[in-house]
């Protein structure tokens, strides 16, 4: 029944005329929509289902071969597969559980609280980083994970102790701190741009942020009590976790050597990351670079790399999808999918129009694996509807801004961070697909709801 869930509209979709669509076109998507399926309902593991589409793509000319395999030249694609490697680090020299015992002693009054703390922590990081993969993936997950190992939950049974909970509300914390800031995501001065050269809006660092910071602010509290309500961990009393971790830090003493050099290399690469506007050499690199000194300083190992299978693994499922994504964009594919949205929008009034475009803007997200392709393919076309329809530009070009990056919410492989996080194996797809959409909903009334009339109040429109 799985199989027929995924090759009955897969078919359908191949052979059938699609409206507006070229054949190339129709038959790329009907690959790319079996897929999206395939990772759903899992008829097979998920690599499987990704190294089917690339072979079907291949073999049935619908994309040329070097097409097929583009997607592993993605710099985004690498840096997630790095940030696996540095948790690797972070949770083989035993930094991380230092870490975890120092986050538990300190603020494990609660689950909530922790997760607080966890989200507090990305939130002073992202105007610094602005990759949510670098920060969410190569910072703030290693610290999460060594949380959940440490107080006893592990990917399984034991998930739902704490772990899950921690996992999802490190990720979904992580692209809210990207959407307040200017410099919090790779693609928001893409945006600034855009809004510059299509409506004539400046959106400075200090524009976006008053912009951002009561929603922002908002999502991060309701947020992680959401999840906390819709997933709730099992272990509820912390004491006995607080004299755990103190016991802990007293019988582990000061940092060994190996520890030493992975802080270090990682204060590097956070260096390289905040001052890479200045330097101009890609996150990516700068993490290869960290990956590098890691294996020199004999931090980690190069069988330890090799043994990495989650890193292995995100990387085989998750660059063909980043890949197919880019082909849909460059063939037209999502355009014609987009376009037939703009012309019903006539005559409407502008706030009913801003909400339609938005929400469209948003949940047309489940066709990207990359934020930044999703804001290059689809936000010009989207703030030239909004102000066709009305819509003041400043408020059309922030809040198509701010849902460049939340929505990521829905999906484990709709930004850099997600795959990372899903990765970690705490929470099964069907539930963070699930709990995605529901904090998506509330993004759109806390961001689209009570942000337009923030904005007003501080007279950004």
């Amino acid at each position: 029944m799985r199989w027929v869930i995924v090759l009955f509209p897969g078919v359908l979709l191949y052979f059938l005329p699609l409206p507006g669509m070229s054949r190339p076109q129709e038959r790329l998507f009907a690959i790319f929509f079996a897929t999206v399926v395939a990772l759903v309902v899992q008829p097979v593991r998920m690599g499987v289902s990704v190294l089917m589409a690339m072979t079907l793509l291949a073999v049935t000319g619908t994309l040329p071969p070097a097409k097929v395999l583009s997607g592993f030249a993605n710099i985004t694609v690498w840096l997630v597969f790095t940030a696996f490697l540095f948790s690797r680090a972070v949770t083989q020299t035993g930094f991380g559980t230092r870490v975890g015992y120092m986050f538990i002693e300190r603020f494990a009054r609660s689950p909530l609280s922790l997760g607080y703390s966890l989200a507090a922590a990305d939130l002073v990081l992202a105007p610094f980083i602005p990759s949510d993969t670098a920060r969410g993936g190569g910072i703030v997950y290693p610290v999460t994970r060594s949380v959940a190992s440490a107080l006893g939950s592990e990917p399984g049974p034991t998930a739902g102790r704490i772990g899950s909970f921690l996992m999802l509300v490190s990720f979904h914390t992580t692209y809210a701190a990207s959407a307040m800031f200017l410099t919090g995501m790779a693609a928001n001065p893409l945006i600034a741009e855009f809004a510059h050269k299509i409506g004539h809006v400046d959106l400075t660092w200090g524009r976006w942020l008053s912009g951002s910071i009561l929603p922002g602010m908002l999502t991060l509290t309701i947020v992680p009590w959401l999840i906390f309500r819709l997933a709730r961990p099992e272990l509820q009393d912390m004491a006995g976790a607080r004299h755990i971790a103190h016991t802990e830090l007293a019988h582990r003493g000061p940092l060994c050597t190996a520890e030493k050099w992975l802080v270090a290399i990682m204060l590097g690469v956070m260096a390289g990351w905040v001052t890479s506007p200045w330097h101009g050499i890609s996150n990516t690199f700068v993490a290869l670079s960290g990956l590098c000194a890691l294996l020199l300083a004999r931090v980690i190992s190069w069988d330890d790399l090799l043994s990495e299978q989650r890193a292995w693994d995100a990387l085989i499922w998750f660059a063909p999808l980043v890949m197919m994504c880019d082909a849909l964009n460059e063939n037209g594919a999502i355009k014609v999918l987009s376009s037939g949205l703009f012309g019903v929008l006539h005559g409407w009034p502008w706030p009913l129009a801003l909400a339609v475009l938005v929400a469209s803007y948003c949940y047309v997200h489940y066709g990207f694996a990359s934020m930044t392709a999703h804001v290059t393919a689809l936000y010009p076309g989207f703030f030239a509807a909004a102000l066709a329809a009305g819509v003041p530009p400043m408020l059309a070009a922030l809040s198509l801004a701010y849902f460049s990056n939340l929505n990521a919410a829905m999906t484990h492989y709709g930004t850099g961070s997600a795959p990372v996080f899903f990765g970690a194996g705490y929470v099964r797809q069907g539930e963070w697909w699930r709990l995605g959409f529901i904090i998506s909903l509330v993004n759109l009334v806390i961001w689209l709801g009570i942000g337009p009339l923030w904005a007003k109040l501080v007279g950004i429109w």
